[in-house]
């Protein structure tokens, strides 16, 4: 696979079906492999903590999720092919895991969240397995009944809604242990898939102006995220630019 480098971060510059055929090839490996995406906000995150920078790394598959990050790399002269985002990319191996047989195993978000997405799935794609789920909110001395369960479930898939970089370091700390082929967070995904959050219409996405819908279905929650945090992102892009 072909990477760019962008704010000491890489990415590899693949095609959502690019991305799904990688994929394929994890599962058929049967050796534990990690994904990320890259957004605005992880990009800035990673400039402030090098652990956060160097689990991104040594990931398996990272892709970029936000269109910014795609703009950036053309302006940076390393253009992306396209964005491969995380919810689209959660609902193409859902499709697929349906039909190849492929046991999915979900962890992260409310109770209630993660419940609904295990109830509707399976009859959104008839045959899909899901071998097992559990919410996102557990003490530390319950980590290891977690890692445990996932192990037990033999999940070929494991989809992780836990808040970054939380989720990084619990995949980077117990990939290897869980075995589980093809590992990825998922951010709030579960959120819109159990149908708690709308996505944004078609046109906002390809404008870029996804995060914006997102703002105005959760302003207090995303308030710091996008109008305090990420703006750092063109001060790093600029930086980065002045190094061509």
């Amino acid at each position: 696979m072909s990477r760019i480098e962008m704010m000491g971060c890489l990415i590899d510059n693949l095609s959502m079906e690019e991305t799904l055929a990688t994929v394929e090839g994890f599962v058929a490996s049967g050796k534990p492999h990690q994904h990320v995406v890259v957004n605005v906000d992880k990009l800035v995150k990673a400039q402030k903590d090098p652990e956060l920078r160097r689990i991104i790394n040594e990931c398996a598959l990272i892709n970029a999720d936000g269109m910014p990050v795609v703009w950036a790399s053309r302006w940076l002269g390393k253009p992306l092919k396209e964005r491969v985002a995380g919810v689209d990319l959660f609902e193409a191996l859902m499709a697929r895991a349906a039909v190849k047989g492929w046991r999915v195993y979900l962890l992260g978000a409310k109770e209630e969240v993660v419940a609904a997405v295990n109830a509707r799935y399976p009859l959104k794609y008839p045959g899909l397995c899901i071998a097992g789920y559990r919410n996102g909110y557990w003490k530390h001395d319950e980590e290891q009944s977690v890692v445990d369960a996932i192990t037990a479930a033999r999940a070929d898939l494991l989809f992780v809604a836990i808040s970054s970089p939380k989720k990084e370091q619990f995949l980077g700390a117990y990939q290897a242990r869980m075995r589980v082929p093809f590992a990825m967070g998922v951010g709030g995904t579960f959120d819109v898939a159990a149908g708690k959050v709308r996505r944004a219409p078609a046109w906002m996405q390809r404008a870029g102006l996804e995060w914006f819908y997102r703002f105005l279905q959760e302003p207090r929650r995303m308030f710091r995220r996008y109008f305090i945090d990420d703006p750092a992102f063109m001060g790093l892009l600029l930086k980065e630019w002045r190094k061509l």
